[in-house]
Formats: C-alpha cells, structure tokens, sequence
C-alpha cells in the first residue's frame, strides 16, 4: 500500500483565468481541428466533441444531427448488423467521418464488427470499449483489433494513467478514452472507491499520449459548456458527453410523462437497467455500477448543441484563442474555493 500526496483536481476546483484578447467577436474562433492519427493513415477534422457510446445518447438519430454539425458520435453498440446496415444504406459517405462503431472484447462482438466492416467498408473507427481498461485481457484485444484492421482508427479505453495510455498507445490504439468514475450516472466511485479527478487524468494522461503522437478524449464529468472548455484547456484533443446530450428527442431512453411533465429515461451502461434490458439481468458475480435517472424533456439537440458550442467560443475569446487548438497554450487554471463555484442555469 502506498499514498501519493499530490493533489488531484476535477473540473470544479479550476476556473480559467482571462488574458488579454484581439479577437473581437466569438465569431471569429474556429472550433475545428484536424488530426493524423499514430497508427491510421486516416485525416480527420471537424469539432471534436462527441456523443457517448451509450445507448442513451449515441444513437443514430443523434449520430445524424451531429454529423450535420460535424461533431463525432460513438454509436453504442446494442445495434444489431441488419440495423447498422439500413442506418448506413441511406448516409451521405462524408457522415462515414463522424460515426464510431463500439465494441466490447468478446468473441461474439469481434465478429460483429467483422460482419458490419464487411457490408461497409467506408466506415473508419473503432471504440474499444471496456469499464476497466487495465485488464491484460483488453490490451490484448487492442492488439488483435490492430493486426485485423491495420489502417482503421482504434478508440481504446477507459483508463486514467500515463502508463496506461502509453501501454494501449504501443499496443495499437489512436485515441484513448479516459476517465473512470466521473460521469454523472457512473457509480463506481461509490461502489468500487476506484477512481481519479477528471481534470488532472486529463492534463497526466495527454502528456503521456501527446509525447507518443497519440491523441485523448475526456470522456465524463462534463456538466456545463464551461466544464467543455476546461477539459480542452487541459489538454483533451476529444471532449466526450453522456448527461449534457441526453434527454433530447434524438436520444435514446424512454419517453415518459410525470405530472403533466416529459422526461426521458438516463442511464449508465453498468446499471441495472442497461444489464436488465442487453444481458438479461446483473451477473451474480458483480454489481451494477450505474444508476438510472428521469432527465427533463429537451427537445432537439440542436439548441444544445449551440449552447455548447457558444460557450466553448466565448472561453477562447476570453484567452484570446482564435483557434480550439491554441486553447490549452492559453490555459492559465485558478484553484478556487468551493463556495467560489456557481450552477449553472440556462
């Protein structure tokens, strides 16, 4: 056993500190990147926020409203080939750019991806994902993936130390997706007492992966278009959200109404109601490490979506950031105290 002193930080224990600007207006920031990947000779730009491969939020009807804008969208993987197929028969091949297959590591989901790469070769990236991306298991599978699709982009996690980027970076991944704990219907903190801060996995881990040529997407603990720009400002190249997309009508979950009220049910992928509706229950060898939740009714993603994106603006027109891209050379993080935080109301 051993304790490591060092403070570690989540999103509110920072604020950005302003600097001086030229820029005039939010609309003369460009929130679009461009990436090479270390092991894909694949070229891709757009805005790089993303839709959470759960089945709540990355669905294809999300995937389709957020290609529009070009915003990623990891497609959860409870799709069946047939339906991958019809959603692909009618998309516009630029859309190919902004849509991830997701995957688990077993036998059955190695040959569904075969079956759906098959049918539609177009398609360009892969999210490996697992709960725990520390298992020899997993790095393994990240390997196979590699050798089996040697020019596609490989999405790896979730994990939350440099070593481990590292490790899966070497083993064949692009893009690491890291955090464990911090989504806002995840209960592994509490069940499991596993974890770490976002904002400093964030900073630890795109060390680690930048040093490589690698790249990493803060997946969790996003609840507002500040927390956004947090994440970028610490070095994420990939901001990923589950709660913030949730609740619209392109997103999954069931519609009900309370009271007079519409709400759509929210959910994390180790929850009981994930495990009930996919696997047929809680194994009796673990325990649900999600919680299910009622999230007010939002209408189209659209509105959201220009609230994230105004926000992640005006925080680079604060730094004076022309670009997303120079963000983090701009990043100045203040500690504050915890009454110094607001909540955000819209």
């Amino acid at each position: 056993m051993r304790i490591e002193l060092e403070m570690k930080l989540g999103f509110k224990d920072v604020m950005i500190r302003p600097k001086r600007s030229t820029l005039k207006s939010r609309s003369h920031v460009s929130l679009e990147r461009e990436f090479k990947f270390l092991h894909s000779s694949t070229t891709w730009t757009g805005v790089p926020i993303m839709a959470a491969n759960m089945d709540t939020v990355g669905t294809f009807e999300m995937a389709k409203a957020l290609a529009e804008e070009k915003l990623f969208t990891a497609i959860h993987k409870h799709y069946s080939v047939q339906e991958w197929n019809d959603f692909l028969h009618d998309l516009a091949p630029e859309m190919y750019d902004y849509i991830a297959i997701s995957t688990g590591t077993g036998k059955n989901d190695s040959k569904k991806i075969a079956q759906i790469f098959e049918a539609n070769p177009l398609l360009k990236f892969i999210c490996i994902d697992v709960a725990n991306g520390y298992s020899e298991h997993f790095v393994n599978f990240v390997q196979q993936t590699r050798k089996q699709y040697p020019d596609k982009v490989i999405i790896a996690g979730n994990v939350v130390t440099g070593e481990m980027v590292e490790e899966l970076l070497l083993a064949g991944a692009d893009i690491i997706k890291v955090g464990i704990g911090p989504g806002s219907v995840c209960t592994t903190r509490v069940k499991t007492g596993v974890g770490y801060p976002q904002l400093s996995a964030i900073i630890e881990c795109a060390d680690a992966a930048h040093g490589l040529g690698g790249q990493i997407i803060s997946d969790g603990g996003c609840k507002t278009p500040g927390d956004v720009a947090k994440a970028f400002g610490a070095g994420a190249d990939f901001v990923m959200l589950g709660g913030m997309l949730a609740g619209h009508t392109e997103s999954g979950g069931e519609l009900i109404e309370i009271n007079g009220e519409k709400f759509k049910q929210f959910y994390g992928m180790s929850s009981t109601t994930a495990m009930e509706k996919h696997v047929g229950g809680v194994a009796e060898y673990r325990a649900s490490e999600g919680k299910t939740v009622q999230v007010p009714f939002r209408g189209d993603v659209e509105v959201t979506l220009k609230d994230i994106l105004g926000g992640l603006r005006s925080a680079c027109t604060y730094v004076g950031a022309s670009r997303l891209k120079e963000l983090t050379k701009r990043t100045t993080f203040i500690r504050v105290a915890e009454q110094e935080n607001t909540v955000y109301t819209k």
